[in-house]
């Protein structure tokens, strides 16, 4: 499997490009702020025709170019009914304005195919099976994206701004919700295997095994204590 990622933009978002192979069809996951270019160059760089987008959540920094990259390749785009709204209001979802200079670079709006995304769903695409699990908590759509563990190569977990390495996603936006946050660790991350890879939505690559071990969140769920006191990112 071929997954190429680069953070994009204001935030330093992740956005991941994943295909079977170099030469094949490819989905990419969350284009955000200022991602249009760096999708182009990697869909050059390894031959790769896109099939669709799928969204970990809503928020600006992960969404703020899926409509000239859907618009570009003619793709539709699939997120979660609960974060569909923020594409076209992302200043409702963050509660506040994100900056008129910066708003001014940005397409808002919904692309031509919209498809929305159901927990437990088994996405087929671009040769590619995503496992969608419904994860709220940083956001009331988020979800995650998993591929099927084989002899050769583990599970890979885009976790979106639900895990990172070392930390969580913060909980303090319009529809952040920390008790939801602690049931998505628990219920979506817990029963990993320790060698899946970890890809979140923000940072460096990780592993749930590492992250079962070191992070302070991870670790209090494990042992059913509540929430712990740690930096969390995220817009």
């Amino acid at each position: 499997m071929l997954i190429a990622g680069f953070p994009a933009g204001a935030w330093g978002t992740n956005c991941y490009v994943v295909a079977p192979a170099a030469g094949e069809e490819c989905v990419i996951i969350d284009p955000g702020h200022q991602a249009a270019q760096g999708v182009e160059e990697t869909l050059r760089k390894h031959r790769l025709k896109p099939v669709a987008v799928v969204l970990t959540h809503g928020h600006i920094d992960h969404v703020a170019s899926v409509v000239p990259v859907c618009g570009a390749h003619d793709v539709p785009a699939w997120i979660h009914p609960d974060d569909r709204y923020m594409m076209s209001d992302p200043e409702k979802a963050l509660g506040r304005s994100i900056g008129m200079p910066l708003m001014g670079e940005l397409t808002v709006g919904e692309p031509d195919d919209v498809r929305e995304l159901t927990d437990g769903a088994l996405l087929k695409l671009a040769g590619l099976e995503l496992s969608v699990a419904h994860a709220p908590g940083h956001t009331k759509g988020s979800v995650t994206f998993r591929t099927p563990e084989t002899t050769e190569i583990p599970s890979v977990f885009f976790s979106g701004d639900l895990l990172f390495a070392g930390s969580i996603g913060r909980t303090d936006l319009p529809g952040g919700d920390m008790d939801e946050m602690l049931g998505s660790l628990a219920r979506v991350c817990l029963p990993l295997d320790n060698s899946t890879v970890v890809l979140s939505g923000h940072g460096p690559q990780t592993t749930i095994g590492q992250e079962r071990a070191t992070n302070p969140y991870l670790r209090q769920v494990a042992a059913g204590l509540g929430s712990a006191e740690a930096p969390r990112r995220g817009m």
